[in-house]
């Protein structure tokens, strides 16, 4: 049995029996992750990519607090210096996994900087989607742009749906700032996989506007659940 704790924006805490997966750490939740640290087990660091608002430096100073950190990164960071130098640093491009006797994490693609993550573990497969959403502005795009933007998105679901059908726990983008379109890349998600339990993400503070996914995720069979506050946490 696992736990899943929201931090904050895409920023989840994965705890399993004796080691522990962050994804996207950006702020918030310093706390919970101070306990954590001081538990020094098995801890990994996922990052889909180097935007701020999923990547805080900070993380790389927890490897002195915990010597047993694995970090992973696309592979486009790869050409950061102070990552280069950190012990246990995987670089993962589109299609590469890294697996050990705890996890799976095998990088899938993106529509914006990076990748996005399936991590296998504990029985259960769970997706980071990053930043890998239908990313348009239907109210202000072009018709040339919104139709670029599906292909690119229908692209990637394409080509994770040759070695994933199946995913019990999926982190995914429903961002209210697309407009009038916003649930459209979610949506097509939970249309295309079979997804047990769907949790948004990138939505501060459009709380509200996420949560009106919810009739669309039960309509594809998936349980909607909203973590909206640092700290609310799920049992997987």
């Amino acid at each position: 049995m696992m736990k899943l704790t929201y931090l904050f924006h895409s920023g989840f805490l994965i705890e399993a029996n004796g080691f522990a997966i962050v994804c996207d750490y950006y702020r918030a939740g310093e706390t919970i992750l101070d306990e954590l640290l001081r538990r020094r087990q098995p801890l990994y660091v996922l990052v889909s990519h180097e935007h701020r608002d999923h990547y805080n430096p900070e993380v790389l100073a927890w490897s002195r607090q915990n010597g047993d950190i694995h970090y992973i990164f696309p592979r486009e960071m790869s050409v950061r210096p102070e990552l280069s130098a950190l012990p246990n640093v995987v670089f993962l491009d589109r299609g590469e996994s890294y697996a050990d006797g705890r996890v799976q994490v095998t990088a899938f693609g993106s529509t914006d900087l990076g990748v996005s993550y399936e991590i296998v573990t504990e029985g259960k497969a769970l997706f980071h989607a990053g930043d890998l959403n239908n990313w348009h502005w239907r109210d202000e795009s072009t018709e040339a742009e919104v139709r670029a933007a599906e292909m690119a998105y229908r692209r990637e679901l394409d080509y994770m749906a040759e070695s994933i059908t199946h995913i019990d726990v999926a982190m995914f983008p429903v961002d209210a700032r697309l407009g009038s379109d916003y649930m459209r890349g979610a949506g097509q998600f939970v249309e295309r996989f079979t997804v047990n339990c769907f949790i948004p993400m990138h939505f501060y503070p459009a709380i509200r506007k996420a949560e009106a996914f919810a009739p669309i995720a039960r309509q594809h069979g998936a349980e909607f659940v909203l973590l909206a506050h640092t700290g609310d946490s799920i049992t997987i």
